[in-house]
C-alpha cells in the first residue's frame, strides 16, 4: 500500500479507504484495539496528507480474522505469520483465505482431539480425589508415563503403551 493516499490517486478512491473511526465502527473495535494490532503487524494503514491512518477496506476482514483467530487460542504471533501470507493492497480472494485454512486446520484438528480428551478424562483424573498414584495405576502402571515427561500425559495427548 502506498505511505500517502491522497484522494485523486488513480488507482483507488476515497471509497476505498476507511478512517480508524470507521473501521472502528465496521469492526465492533475500539480505536485502541485498532491501535493495538497495528503495532503488532496484523494491519498496516497508510497515511492521507495530513498524517491520518487510512485503511483498506479489506482491513475489516483482517481484524475479523484476528477477532476470531484469537477465539480459537492463537497467539498474535501465529496470526501475523497467517496474515503474511495475504497480499498487501488489494482484498484477499477465496483462495487467498482458502490457504490459511489449510494451514491452521492441522492445528485446529490437533487442539479438538486434546479438548476431547481432556472432557473424557477430567472427571476422571480431576474427580477422583485420590491425590496418588494407587488408584492412577489403572491408568499408569508403574508410571511408565512418568518418563514422557513431567505433567498430566494422558490429558496432553501421550500415547498408553
Amino acid at each position: 500500500m502506498p505511505a500517502n493516499i491522497h484522494p485523486d490517486t488513480p488507482h483507488l478512491r476515497a471509497s476505498d479507504v476507511l478512517s480508524i473511526g470507521q473501521l472502528a465502527e465496521r469492526t465492533g473495535l475500539s480505536v485502541s484495539a485498532i491501535r493495538f494490532y497495528e503495532t503488532k503487524g496484523l494491519i498496516q494503514p497508510a497515511r492521507n496528507a495530513g498524517r491520518h491512518r487510512r485503511y483498506l477496506r479489506s482491513d475489516i476482514r483482517r481484524l475479523s480474522f484476528v477477532l476470531i483467530a484469537q477465539r480459537l487460542g492463537y497467539a498474535i504471533g501465529d496470526i501475523r505469520t497467517h496474515l503474511a501470507d495475504l497480499p498487501q493492497g488489494r482484498t484477499p480472494t477465496a483462495k487467498d483465505w482458502e490457504k490459511i485454512s489449510r494451514a491452521m486446520r492441522a492445528h485446529l484438528d490437533a487442539r479438538i482431539a486434546a479438548l476431547t480428551r481432556l472432557r473424557s478424562n477430567l472427571d476422571g483424573c480431576i474427580g477422583c480425589g485420590c491425590l496418588s498414584l494407587k488408584k492412577c495405576a489403572l491408568y499408569n502402571p508403574e508410571d511408565r508415563l512418568g518418563l514422557e515427561g513431567a505433567g498430566p500425559r494422558l490429558v496432553l495427548g501421550a500415547v498408553e503403551s
